[in-house]
């Protein structure tokens, strides 16, 4: 389990100074619950996030258990580094916005005919309770020849979750190669 501290102060300064010793700046909000201003130290927060097999992992801040889902991040536009993590508390039965990934599964039968693969959307957002939202949604390409495309109307989700992404954009297609 992931564990981080309550940050004392929010200002500038003090974050500058939990950046310098390692520690990666973190917001932990969700409906009804108060804010929790939170750092964890970067590298155990960037192993928990690889590491995690579903969606939402648990993070202990204070005397606190949550389960959390990251919401978004800031990272800086030279190096790259972690600046800033928003998370959001995945509470059961509240309904609300999640970005799921997509796994692409097999070889496109269109590789053959000199077509390439690509993917346009590597996670799609989706509306629903936490205990209904899947991990991953997984789309079969072996069909797929050049000129094909999954849009995102053809992607099964399950019983109370429905997807935000109009209709008709494509996921993942095959396209001549040049």
């Amino acid at each position: 389990m992931l564990e981080g501290i309550v940050r004392e102060s929010t200002g500038k300064s003090s974050s500058k100074k939990l950046r310098r010793d390692g520690y990666l700046i973190a917001n932990i909000y969700g409906k009804g619950l108060e804010n929790i201003h939170a750092a964890f130290k970067k590298g155990e927060f960037i192993r928990a996030v690889r590491s995690k097999e579903g969606l939402a992992f648990p993070v202990r801040v204070g005397d606190q258990e949550l389960q959390v889902v990251v919401q978004e991040y800031q990272k800086d536009p030279v190096t790259y580094d972690l600046l800033h993590v928003d998370l959001m508390v995945a509470q059961p039965g509240v309904v609300t916005y999640y970005m799921v990934p997509i796994k692409v599964v097999g070889t496109p039968i269109g590789l053959k005919n000199k077509g390439v693969l690509i993917v346009s959307k590597r996670r799609i957002k989706v509306k629903g309770a936490i205990e209904n939202i899947p991990d991953s949604i997984t789309l079969d390409v072996t069909n797929l020849d050049v000129g094909d495309t999954i849009l995102i109307r053809d992607i099964e989700l399950p019983e109370g979750v429905e997807h935000m992404t109009p209709d008709h954009v494509a996921v993942v297609g095959v396209v001549k190669a040049k």
